[in-house]
């Protein structure tokens, strides 16, 4: 069976995600800490990395 790759989601699709405000995401991309890709002037996301990103741990330690 032929699995297809994951889709990029938006900075909006994140902060929907998590929960949080598009501005939540825009700080942790300017402090480097959420995992996201640059595509020109736009930023995406893999929800499968940014959940990893979470369940690791690593988001609780955002300053």
């Amino acid at each position: 069976m032929y699995n297809e790759p994951e889709k990029w989601s938006s900075l909006e699709d994140i902060a929907e995600h998590l929960g949080v405000s598009k501005d939540t995401i825009r700080n942790w991309i300017k402090k480097d800490v959420i995992p996201h890709h640059r595509i020109g002037k736009l930023f995406k996301f893999r929800i499968s990395e940014v959940d990893t990103w979470v369940e690791s741990g690593q988001s609780a330690e955002i300053k």
